[in-house]
């Protein structure tokens, strides 16, 4: 087994949505390839049902997801931070590749609401991996 050629954390405030989907993506789009984390500044209680629905509509399972509180550590152990909407919560660290990815938040939203979220997500999600993949061929492992 290699290395992951990267590591992404991502970060909204709830950890419920946009971030669980963008995990679901990545994990489901690149595999082994890359570590994939997630978390929120102030974790919810569960993982938006309508988020866990709408990537059920694409065959991607992420209802066994939990909301996990942002850490420095996970920060620190991340080549890429992609923040959706939680501001300044996220500690900064030189050296990584921080993203913020202006998305709609789907709390409290039906399925019909999220699902141009989750297409949004996973267009940014194909643009990182094509990002990550590139700068592994290039051996530009900083």
């Amino acid at each position: 087994m290699t290395a992951p050629l990267a590591s992404v954390l991502f970060v909204c405030i709830h950890n419920a949505g946009r971030s669980q989907m963008a995990a679901g993506f990545l994990t489901h789009l690149a595999g082994d390839r890359v570590e994939v984390r997630s978390a929120g500044s102030m974790p919810g209680d569960q993982v938006n049902p309508s988020a866990v629905a709408a990537m059920a509509e694409l065959g991607i399972d992420i209802s066994d997801q939990k909301p996990k509180i942002l850490t420095t550590e996970a920060v620190q152990a991340s080549d890429y931070v992609i923040t959706m909407g939680c501001g300044d919560a996220c500690p900064y660290f030189p050296g990584k590749t921080y993203l913020d990815w202006k998305l709609d938040d789907p709390a409290g939203q039906g399925v019909e609401a999220v699902r141009p979220i989750r297409d949004e997500i996973k267009g940014l999600i194909e643009g990182l991996i094509a990002e990550i993949d590139t700068k592994a061929r290039s051996g530009d492992n900083s």
